[in-house]
C-alpha cells in the first residue's frame, strides 16, 4: 500500500507560488517627480519572525551586516485537504507517459488546499503602497498558475491561487534608535491535487479485442449460433510514412482522385489527405505511373476539403492500429462468424 513515490507536487506548487513575486521593484523619485532610482524587491523563503529578530538585532543604521529593508518572505503554513473538489476515489485512467510510448495507470488526483503567508516589510509606507499596488489587481480574488504537477505523464493544471486576507502591523512604539518596520501579511490558498502512485505494469488493462456470442437455443447448449468480434482501428495515421503524392488539384466535392503511387491501397482500406480521412473504393492503373482512386470522403467524422496537388497521401495500417493513443479517437472492423 505504501509504496514509495515522489511526484515532488508540494515542491513544485512552493516554487510557482514564490515565481509570483519574484520581479517585483520599486522607484525613489526626486522632488520634480523624475525617477533616480529602481529597487529590485528581494524574496525569500521562510517565517516574517526570522526576518523581523534579523532586524531587532542589527539595529544600528550604519552597520554593514544590517538587512535591508524592503524585502518580503513567503512561506507554507498548512495542508488541508477540500472535499468540495473530490471526485470518485476509485476512478483511474490511462496516460502515455511523456518520454516514451510506455502506457501508464493513475487514479484521480486528491484534491488539497496549501495555505501560504507573503510577508511584506519596508521601512516607508510609500514602498510598502508600491509593492502592494503590484500584486493586488492580480487577484480577484484567484490567479490561475498552469503547475505541471506530474512530469511522468505530462499532467498539466491550472491552480487557483486565492487571497483569502491582508493583515497590517506597523510599529511606532520606540525611541529613536529603534528601527521602524511596516509590515504587511497576504495570505492565499492554492488549490492543488496531488497524485498517488503511478503503475506502469498496465498493458493486461487494455482491451484490444471484443467478442461477443449470441445464444438461440437452450441455455445450457456451449454452441453459439453467432459470434461478433471488434477490433480497434486507427482513424488516422501515425507513422508519418506517406506513400503518394496527389498529382492533381482536389476539390471539397471530387470523389475521383489521382496519385502516382498505389503501393498497399486495397478496396475499403482508408488513407489520410491532410487531415481529411477517405475510404478507398477502387483503383484503377492508368499507366506510367498514375491511379485512379475512386473515395467516399469525409470519413470518422473529418471534414471534406481541398487539397493541392502535391500534397502527401498517408496510408491507415496494421503498424497505426498498434499505435493507437490512449485518449484518441478510434473506429472498429467487425466480424461475424
Amino acid at each position: 500500500m505504501f509504496d514509495y513515490f515522489y511526484h515532488e507536487i508540494l515542491r513544485r506548487t512552493v516554487i510557482s507560488f514564490g515565481t509570483l513575486f519574484n520581479d517585483i521593484s520599486i522607484q525613489k523619485k526626486d522632488d520634480d517627480g523624475d525617477t533616480f532610482s529602481t529597487i529590485q524587491v528581494p524574496l525569500g523563503y521562510g517565517p516574517k519572525q526570522k526576518f523581523l529578530a534579523r532586524l531587532e538585532q542589527s539595529p544600528n543604521l550604519n552597520r554593514s551586516v544590517q538587512m535591508s529593508l524592503p524585502r518580503m518572505s513567503f512561506e507554507m503554513v498548512g495542508i488541508t485537504y477540500d472535499p468540495s473538489r473530490k471526485v470518485t476515489s476509485t476512478q483511474s485512467f490511462l496516460a502515455k507517459a511523456k518520454d516514451s510510448s510506455q502506457i501508464v495507470k493513475s487514479y484521480m488526483p486528491v484534491p488539497y488546499n496549501i495555505e501560504f503567508e507573503l510577508a511584506i516589510m519596508t521601512k516607508l509606507n510609500d514602498d510598502m503602497l508600491q509593492i502592494v499596488e503590484q500584486i493586488l489587481p492580480f487577484f480577484q480574488p484567484s490567479y490561475n498558475l498552469t503547475i505541471d504537477l506530474t512530469p511522468t505523464i505530462g499532467e498539466k493544471k491550472d491552480v487557483p491561487v486565492v487571497m483569502s486576507n491582508i493583515t497590517m502591523q506597523d510599529d511606532y512604539e520606540g525611541d529613536y534608535s529603534t528601527r521602524r518596520s511596516l509590515i504587511y501579511t497576504l495570505r492565499f490558498i492554492a488549490k492543488t491535487y496531488l497524485f498517488g502512485p503511478i503503475n506502469t505494469n498496465v498493458s493486461k488493462d487494455i482491451i484490444k479485442k471484443v467478442t461477443v456470442g449470441f445464444n438461440a437455443g437452450s441455455p445450457a447448449s456451449s454452441t453459439r449460433d453467432l459470434r461478433y468480434s471488434v477490433t480497434p482501428i486507427a482513424t488516422k495515421n501515425y507513422t508519418g510514412d506517406a506513400f503518394a503524392l496527389v498529382r492533381d488539384d482536389i476539390t471539397a466535392t471530387d470523389t475521383t482522385i489521382i496519385v502516382n503511387q498505389s503501393s498497399g491501397i486495397v478496396v475499403d482500406s482508408y488513407i489520410t489527405i491532410d487531415n481529411e480521412t477517405l475510404q478507398v473504393k477502387k483503383v484503377t492503373d492508368l499507366g506510367e505511373n498514375t491511379f485512379e482512386v475512386k473515395v467516399d470522403r469525409s470519413q470518422y467524422n473529418t471534414v471534406s476539403d481541398s487539397h493541392v496537388s502535391g500534397t502527401e497521401v498517408f496510408l491507415i495500417d496494421a503498424q497505426d492500429n498498434a499505435l493507437i493513443e490512449p485518449g484518441d479517437d478510434f473506429g472498429f472492423s467487425t466480424e461475424y462468424f
